[in-house]
């Protein structure tokens, strides 16, 4: 059903409130701005199990990079912004340009590379609309997992220990196994 990058693409395009969600963020012409993580993969996943309805998603994760302003308060604005357009949608926006503080990593150089620090390869995807209005869908850790049903880490989350427990304490936090019966999550850690 799902074979590559481009069935991804036209799923997501075929969902009239994605598509919706996508446009709303694009308003704010951020650089380098993605729509990210679960917004995509709960997707994938809902459509790979024949869900007729949308699994919730606890928010919706519009990132972007901008090394000039790394204020907090400007990305609260944006959430404001995107609230005024659609309300009902839980807005989650945040400058990667910073959040490697709050990771504890090194700086990342794009929002591109902040996504292949995400934990899974799942989740790490993100979806724009291009300056032609066109839908980007890009995966640093490709594409074959998350249409496959794995539930893996990213190639970064295996480099050391402390990263490893943080991939590990996600799976049994967010238990997406209990929603999504037929994935397959491999651990690093032997429990």
């Amino acid at each position: 059903m799902l074979k590559n990058k481009e069935d991804v693409i036209k799923l997501i395009q075929s969902d009239e409130k994605m598509m919706e969600i996508i446009k709303a963020a694009s308003t704010l012409n951020l650089p380098d701005w993605w729509i990210c993580a679960g917004f995509i993969r709960s997707k994938i996943w809902d459509t790979l199990h024949g869900f007729n309805e949308r699994t919730e998603t606890p928010d919706v994760d519009v990132i972007y990079f901008d090394n000039t302003n790394i204020n907090e308060n400007f990305e609260k604005e944006l959430e404001n912004k995107l609230i005024s357009i659609i309300p009902n949608i839980p807005w989650s926006v945040k400058n990667e340009a910073r959040m490697h503080v709050l990771n504890n990593l090194p700086p990342y150089t794009s929002s591109e590379d902040a996504i292949s620090k995400f934990p899974e390869t799942a989740t790490a995807l993100g979806v724009k609309l291009d300056k032609d209005h066109n839908l980007v869908l890009t995966s640093p850790c490709g594409i074959d997992d998350v249409i496959n049903l794995e539930l893996k880490p990213t190639p970064f989350f295996i480099e050391t220990k402390e990263l490893a427990a943080i991939y590990e304490e996600r799976i049994i936090k967010k238990n997406w196994k209990a929603i999504w019966h037929k994935i397959k999550v491999h651990h690093i850690i032997d429990n």
